[in-house]
């Protein structure tokens, strides 16, 4: 993609999420994710209603008139994305491929993240780590993020979980709010490694799918490749019992994620590539 597109891109998409950022999530945002704690701001005079125990004596003394310490959240987090980028993000049978929907969801976080005074960091991830970009402020820094997200090419098509939440865990020392985001293809065992990356940091899953990985349709013999294996194999969509098994498949997997994800204290949510993501993303925040 040469630089005049790739700029295109990034302004279409910055005009369309960032607008949906200031219209519907910032709030919702800024209400599921709280500050650090309450800091002293400054005082004022009593008026009735106030809370008496907000009463600063020492200056109450003095003036010999009420008056009341005013707190304010520390609001300042740090906010990590992590972005699987393994092959099956290649795959979307509707509206937009996984990639295409995930880059506009960090797109959108990373927004609403920067309008609440808030840093903002990115992890690329296949089977290994591909790419590091440190939390920090800006449009300048989000602008940054978005390019990476339309023009990043991994060196490796698998997906490891594991890795990339261990990595994760090593290198972002201050607790952070830690969005996961995948498809969640993946056959390593990460049970631990979530566990441990949610006991140190705030973190919410976000898993893409496509609504005809669930619902396979009938269109014959067709010759399917694995994007993360490379391996092409023939398959027959128009036996019955060939898409239960699909459908089974996908249904046993979305089963064991939410086992998964209950017992780790992890929010989650499916974001569909057929459906708007406005809608899962407003439930998911108001939940929690």
């Amino acid at each position: 993609m040469d630089t005049a597109e790739l700029l295109k891109k990034v302004r279409k998409i910055e005009i369309k999420t960032r607008g949906l950022s200031s219209q519907v999530f910032s709030g919702e945002y800024h209400s599921a994710f709280k500050g650090r704690g309450m800091a002293f701001s400054e005082v004022r005079e009593y008026t009735p209603g106030d809370d008496v125990r907000t009463i600063d004596w020492n200056v109450t003394a003095r003036f010999n008139s009420p008056f009341v310490k005013v707190f304010e959240e520390e609001r300042e987090l740090s906010v990590v994305i992590m972005v699987d980028v393994s092959a099956s993000g290649n795959f979307g049978t509707s509206k937009q491929l996984k990639q295409e929907l995930i880059t506009e969801l960090c797109a959108v976080i990373s927004f609403s993240a920067v309008q609440n005074n808030d840093k903002i960091g990115v992890i690329f991830f296949s089977d290994k780590i591909e790419k590091f970009i440190p939390p920090k402020k800006g449009r300048t820094h989000i602008l940054r993020i978005i390019r990476e997200l339309i023009d990043f090419k991994p060196d490796n098509t698998g997906t490891n979980l594991e890795v990339a939440l261990r990595y994760m865990t090593n290198v972002i020392k201050k607790k952070s709010i830690v969005f996961l985001i995948s498809d969640f293809l993946d056959t390593h065992h990460y049970q631990d490694a979530l566990k441990i990356a949610n006991r140190k940091h705030d973190l919410v899953a976000l898993r893409i799918a496509d609504k005809n990985e669930l619902n396979l349709p009938d269109v014959g013999l067709v010759k399917l490749r694995d994007n993360e294996s490379g391996k092409m194999v023939w398959v027959d969509t128009g036996s019955k019992s060939f898409r239960k098994q699909m459908q089974l498949n996908q249904v046993k997997l979305e089963a064991t994620l939410k086992d998964l994800f209950t017992k780790s204290g992890v929010d989650y949510t499916n974001i569909y590539t057929h459906e708007g993501y406005i809608k899962p993303l407003m439930t998911l925040f108001k939940n929690r």
